[in-house]
């Protein structure tokens, strides 16, 4: 029987990358975003519970959850709208990944040998200017990550952290090519962005059986970036 898996933010980019891999791995891998075959908002409590219901009725128990939705967020702390955008972020970001943990919980727990990989950012290392709401996110997201990995270990649940760096989404590919080039030229020691897919078998290769002992784990998967302190 093939292993299930749940996928936020699964509709595009990093996520629909990492879909695809484990299809491509015979796992039953669903997508959840606000759009596509499994409309669900991560910021509401009601709509996860509904989806993973959906998800044990048509596949059966989740045995990997990935939480790979996630907004960008910024602007400066006495900006008119800033509150607003802080709670957004957090609320997608970071709590709507605890809900998911919360709704899977059970099944991961049954499961023998659950897997969570939680997708954070460079951001979670480090930070930029004017990036408070998203940087405290992705900040926060670690440290649930590692919360996970420290309170499940025992039971058999591994929980491990990604931080992808510049890589080829539709947060980045707004960039002008010009900047993203000179960006990468700057700052990534292999010269350019990452595309989801290389993210992607980073995220399939902590969900094996076999990654067993590979828990609490924060994993930079940015081409060199943080080594070189940026």
């Amino acid at each position: 029987m093939n292993r299930v898996a749940i996928v936020t933010g699964g509709a595009s980019g990093i996520g629909r990358a990492t879909v695809e891999l484990l299809a491509a791995r015979d796992v039953d891998a669903v997508a959840f975003d606000l759009t596509g075959e499994h409309p669900v908002d991560v910021s509401d409590p009601a709509s996860i519970a509904r989806g993973v219901d959906e998800v044990r009725q048509a596949h059966g128990p989740v045995d990997i959850l990935v939480n790979a939705a996630g907004i960008p967020a910024g602007g400066p702390l006495d900006g008119e709208h800033y509150v607003e955008v802080w709670n957004r972020a957090l609320a997608v970001n970071l709590t709507g990944a605890m809900h998911m943990v919360r709704a899977c919980l059970d099944d991961l727990l049954m499961s023998g040998h659950g897997r969570i990989v939680n997708v954070a950012s460079t951001e979670a290392l480090s930070t930029a200017r004017l990036t408070s709401p998203y940087s405290v996110s992705k900040h926060g997201l670690l440290g649930f990550t590692r919360s996970l990995a420290t309170d499940f270990g025992r039971r058999g649940i591994t929980a491990n952290c990604v931080c992808p760096g510049a890589t080829l989404t539709g947060m980045t590919r707004a960039i002008p090519e010009a900047d993203r080039d000179a960006f990468a030229r700057r700052h990534v020691p292999v010269g350019r962005y990452g595309t989801p897919e290389e993210i992607a078998c980073m995220i399939v290769a902590l969900t094996a059986v076999e990654a067993s002992f590979v828990n609490g784990a924060v994993i930079a998967v940015d081409g060199g970036m943080t080594a070189m302190g940026h």
